[in-house]
């Protein structure tokens, strides 16, 4: 009998089927690992077990027990613990506040008592990482000793079923190592452990069983010993993978963007590598697309490339135009001709507080201000151009740029490069949050920018089809590193087959 059984689990958000009656079970004291494409349900399906979204359709039974969670407390009553690949700490507090936080142990008239916390905490981060001080402020810590804490906070509460959802995206390898022990150890004393990852080399290493989603629905479970890499990433993806063979492709134009083993160290971990030995060439007049999973490099190449980057530049080399670029700011990079659309245009790409048509001539400020004076009939020109030019609606510049639709304010980021006119052209997720009819449009800017005006453009896209149908050479990365080159005519399960490790696992 299963100690954990879930029926039916269907879960709506608006106008988005996210889980469409999976059913899935799991042993006590398995390691079962649960896979999919991007938005297969994943990540859903665990938020469901771990009381984060109440209102589901379905039923859930934990070791013959019926259960509807209706919140992340009443899931940790179960025995229920959840490690997000977002980390769900307190910066401003201290490791052991925040591995009992919400279950700090107290004293005579309620007081807590810090010294049983502090050993409390130093017992737990003994098992997993002694050099981590219980009193030192989470804020102060790497990235990768901070998801200690957060295991530590899960392992605090003697759970019976644990999840860990990407646990190891900000880990180094010796940690993910440290990790593996750690999960062979709660095996053995009986914890249930599901397992979500994209990385095909850890779900062989450490489950029992492997279940794979697609599209909202469960597509089957397989004995892990059973299995190999091709079977798995042709469930996920509904066809067979068959023979693979990398295909080195070179655009027609001379090199607009070159990098030569480049190496980029996360600052706040220094023992963990956002990007190793990366070698890519990007032509003029090309499209080149990065595709992959969660943790590949993706971001991290493209803001590196705009001297933004999370990381430090410890090695390589980087040509535009043949020229020598060592990125070191946004300014630096527009001035050697690089633009660079981010992931998140509200956080990161958009100045909220403007108007539309000041987001569009903000990076062409210093060609519409020749003696530091911004020539105002200049920049309307301009900002009127880009508009006709990609139809921003509504068609008035003045217009606060919150008032504008999603498609609308990507259009607004899109447009601002028009009119510096760079020599190569960044795009991460650049349709991300837009409707059919604006993503076509986008499309249609993107072929123009790099077919009729020459550009380099490199993007990166979640979406696997997306990248499919606009590039004209494909780049996938896997933990860092590239592991493909393919150009047009690769299939969505050939890419997917090194984008998860595949090729490292035969």
């Amino acid at each position: 009998m299963a100690f954990l059984e879930m029926r039916r689990i269907t879960k709506r958000f608006p106008g988005v089927l996210a889980l469409d009656g999976v059913d899935f079970e799991a042993k006590k004291g398995e390691v079962h690992a649960i896979v999919g494409q991007n938005g297969a349900g994943k990540s859903t399906l665990m938020k469901i077990l771990g009381g984060v979204y109440p209102d589901y359709e379905g039923t859930i039974t934990i070791d013959g027990y019926p259960v509807h969670l209706r919140s992340p407390r009443e899931a940790i009553r179960w025995g229920i613990a959840v490690i997000y690949q977002e980390l769900n700490l307190v910066p401003a507090m201290t490791v052991s506040e925040n591995i009992f936080l919400g279950r700090e142990p107290t004293r005579g008239l309620g007081l807590v008592d810090y010294r049983k916390m502090r050993e409390g905490a130093t017992q737990i981060l003994s098992l997993l990482d002694p050099t981590i001080n219980p009193d030192a402020r989470v804020s102060d810590l790497p990235v990768g000793k901070q998801q200690m804490c957060e295991i530590a906070k899960a392992l605090s509460q003697n759970a019976r079923i644990l999840i860990m959802d990407e646990p190891t995206s900000a880990l180094t390898e010796a940690e993910t190592l440290k990790l593996y022990e750690i999960i062979r150890s709660l095996k053995e004393t009986g914890v249930t452990v599901l397992y979500v990852s994209h990385r095909l080399r850890e779900v062989f290493a450490i489950s029992d069983r492997i279940t794979v989603l697609r599209d909202g629905k469960r597509v089957g479970t397989v004995m892990t010993a059973d299995a190999d890499p091709r079977q798995i990433v042709t469930m996920m993806v509904g066809r067979e993978v068959g023979e693979i063979e990398e295909e080195a492709v070179q655009g027609e134009g001379n090199p607009a963007l070159e990098v030569k083993n480049l190496w980029v160290r996360d600052r706040s971990n220094p023992d963990r590598w956002l990007l190793k030995a990366i070698h890519l060439t990007v032509h003029e007049g090309e499209i080149v697309g990065l595709f992959g999973l969660l943790g590949a490099g993706r971001s991290e190449l493209l803001l590196t490339l705009f001297g933004s980057s999370p990381g430090l530049m410890e090695d390589g080399q980087i040509f535009v135009r043949g020229a020598p670029y060592f990125p070191t700011s946004p300014a630096h990079a527009i001035r050697n001709g690089i633009g660079l659309v981010t992931e998140d245009r509200k956080v990161t790409g958009l100045i909220l507080t403007m108007t539309a048509g000041h987001n569009v001539s903000l990076a062409a400020l210093p060609k519409f201000s020749p003696f530091q004076i911004i020539h105002r009939e200049r920049e309307e020109n301009g900002v009127r151009e880009a508009y006709e030019r990609l139809q921003i609606q509504p068609a008035v510049p003045s217009a606060p740029v919150t008032t504008l639709s999603g498609g609308n304010q990507q259009k607004v980021l899109l447009s601002r490069w028009l009119l510096v006119r760079p020599r190569v052209l960044l795009l991460d997720e650049p349709t991300r949050g837009v409707d059919v009819s604006a993503r076509a449009e986008l499309y249609r800017f993107i072929r123009h920018m790099a077919h009729r005006e020459k550009v380099a453009v490199l993007f990166s896209s979640s979406e696997l089809p997306e990248v499919l149908s606009l590039a004209d050479r494909i780049v996938v990365l896997h933990h860092g590193q590239v592991a493909a080159q393919f150009g047009k005519g690769v299939t969505e399960e050939q890419v997917m087959f090194y984008a998860t490790g595949g090729h490292l696992t035969v």
